[in-house]
């Protein structure tokens, strides 16, 4: 048999099993009968669970040449393996034999969601927020326009009219996502962007109480029947009010919208806020105070990076600021993780050093006056680091801002 006509066969405990449909979880008698006693033992050992009871938990049953003790009866999988993870991509973007990592921890959280039933309890309450209220915070959809009645110029608000399709004359769809209409910094970052596109004469739409949540942090902790509840109730939306070009201010979203929506018949140009606004500052719509400022240090968030390849755009605007831009040891494509991704944003860090203060270190060890910041998320994270550290006398005077925030600042000053 040549290597061709290998990938068509099956081993021989599975042919054995042909036909038969065991309960989820359940392994097949007659497949297992075809194994030797020592193959039965491995296929019985436990693929995910605990390791919490064991004195081989901190070395994984490994021995000191790199082999597995299969005898001591570990689950494959560890728990904390499985839910620590971000889902930050850094893995999938070194491993040097492109293992895709990430599909394999969302496909076994999705079986330990859906099938099992097990997952860290914290996540009870996201999921019945997504669910019954549209966002992982339980906030009522009313109060997502409430950062408009805090801005001193016109928001356009879709159906506010009567409208059935988004206008002729709008050229975006300003997503503004759960962060954005509901957290109190990323509503800033709503206010600041929304204020840079009016300034810069952009014509754009919200969709006010109609939007709902992306399904994102659904997806990334294994709740695929939510994710596509979710997915398919705004594609469905969307399509029927003829969005064609979106703007976002969550990498998150951006990456939902953009890069998984499509698998569901969702197709829409979707753009980065600092994407757009570097556009219209290239365009002279907007015009920055480009005198020398504040030194900043920008934090690559994981979705907008190492997911979606967009490193330029926001340091672009950050020196068209002025701002003396100090990078980071670990920046681009090999930035570190905020620790808010693959829904830990959701979930208590219970095991080794929290990520947000590794990474808030990372950026106060640079000197910078300001971190710069492009995801609601990220900044969340940085600022509790930054004021944990402050509370212990350190960093002192150092904030995080969004980018558009900064940019917004300088344009205010040249006006």
């Amino acid at each position: 048999m040549d290597l061709r006509e290998n990938l068509f066969e099956s081993a021989p405990y599975l042919l054995a099993a042909r036909g038969s449909r065991p309960d989820m979880g359940e392994l097949d008698a007659k497949a297992l009968e075809g194994l030797t006693e020592s193959q039965r033992e491995l296929v019985e050992i436990p693929f995910i669970g605990s390791r919490a009871d064991s004195e081989h938990e901190s070395t994984d049953g490994y021995t000191f040449n790199g082999h597995r003790d299969f005898s001591l009866q570990l689950p494959i999988i560890s728990d904390d393996v499985l839910w620590s993870c971000t889902m930050c991509g850094a893995c999938v973007n070194q491993c040097p034999v492109d293992i895709e990592h990430i599909d394999h921890i969302a496909d076994m959280r999705r079986n330990q969601v859906m099938v099992t039933t097990d997952f860290p309890t914290e996540l009870n309450g996201m999921f019945k927020n997504v669910e019954t209220k549209g966002n992982p915070w339980g906030m009522n959809a009313a109060d997502r326009n409430s950062w408009i009645s805090e801005v001193d110029f016109d928001v356009r608000v879709f159906g506010r009219n009567g409208e059935d399709e988004i206008p002729a004359d709008i050229d975006y769809l300003f997503w503004v996502g759960c962060a954005g209409a509901y957290e109190d910094r990323a509503k800033a970052t709503t206010k600041a962007v929304a204020e840079l596109l009016d300034t810069a004469g952009v014509k754009f739409m919200v969709l006010g109480d109609g939007e709902t949540c992306t399904g994102d942090p659904a997806r990334r902790a294994g709740n695929e029947f939510l994710y596509q509840m979710q997915a398919q109730q705004n594609v469905e939306m969307l399509n029927e009010i003829k969005a064609t070009k979106i703007v976002v201010t969550c990498p998150h979203c951006l990456n939902t919208l953009k890069r998984e929506y499509p698998q569901i018949g969702g197709n829409y140009d979707v753009v980065h806020h600092t994407q757009l606004l570097r556009e219209l500052v290239n365009t002279g719509r907007l015009t920055p105070v480009t005198e020398p400022g504040e030194s900043v240090t920008y934090h690559d968030p994981c979705y907008l990076g190492r997911h979606n390849n967009i490193y330029v755009p926001p340091r672009e605007l950050l020196e068209a600021t002025g701002a003396k831009k100090i990078e980071m040891p670990r920046h681009g494509e090999k930035s570190f993780c905020c620790g808010a991704g693959g829904a830990r944003m959701w979930m208590e860090e219970k095991i080794g050093q929290q990520i947000n203060k590794t990474r808030g270190d990372e950026a106060i060890a640079t000197g910078a006056q300001t971190i710069a910041v492009a995801c609601p998320f990220c900044s969340v994270m940085l600022n509790d680091a930054v004021t944990s550290r402050q509370q212990e006398g350190l960093a002192e005077g150092v904030k995080v801002q969004d980018v558009a925030t900064i940019l917004l600042e300088s344009v205010r000053a040249k006006n």
